[in-house]
């Protein structure tokens, strides 16, 4: 299965937000949605970085004035990115080895979608039922024969 599969059940929808913007602007935008991550774009839609939840939280730790400050002073630049070709077996590990809960999906160097951990997780849990209703429903047909 790929990350192709994910993105069409899920859709393609994005949440954005621009690196000058506030982190009161991030966190209005990570609740209006319910998400965990918003990805970075700047203005001509280029992925330029993601801040998750876990990067405001260590944020506020360290500074009582964090509201302020912009996107772009906390984000993660560095993102790994993943493609709609891309197995998920293969994604689950590197999300999960690298420890992180929010891949952004680039085709073609274009922004085409996020996926969670959650979401690598419930397509796994999908094709394996299946599989499982499939090798009963073999079981099944054989003990009949």
């Amino acid at each position: 299965m790929t990350v192709a599969t994910i993105l069409a059940r899920k859709g393609v929808k994005v949440v954005t937000i621009r690196p000058e913007q506030t982190l009161r602007e991030a966190l209005a935008r990570l609740s209006e949605h319910s998400i965990g991550a918003v990805i970075v774009t700047d203005a001509a839609g280029t992925l330029v970085g993601i801040l998750s939840e876990r990067d405001i939280v260590r944020e506020a730790v360290r500074n009582e004035r964090f509201f302020d400050l912009t996107v772009s002073a906390i984000m993660t630049r560095s993102v790994i990115t993943g493609t709609p070709a891309d197995e998920l077996t293969a994604i689950a590990t590197t999300m999960t080895n690298k420890r992180f809960r929010h891949l952004p999906i680039l085709d073609g160097g274009k922004l085409v979608g996020v996926i969670s951990l959650g979401d690598v997780m419930k397509a796994q849990r999908d094709e394996f039922l299946g599989e499982v209703d499939t090798l009963q429903t073999q079981i099944i047909g054989e003990k009949a024969s």
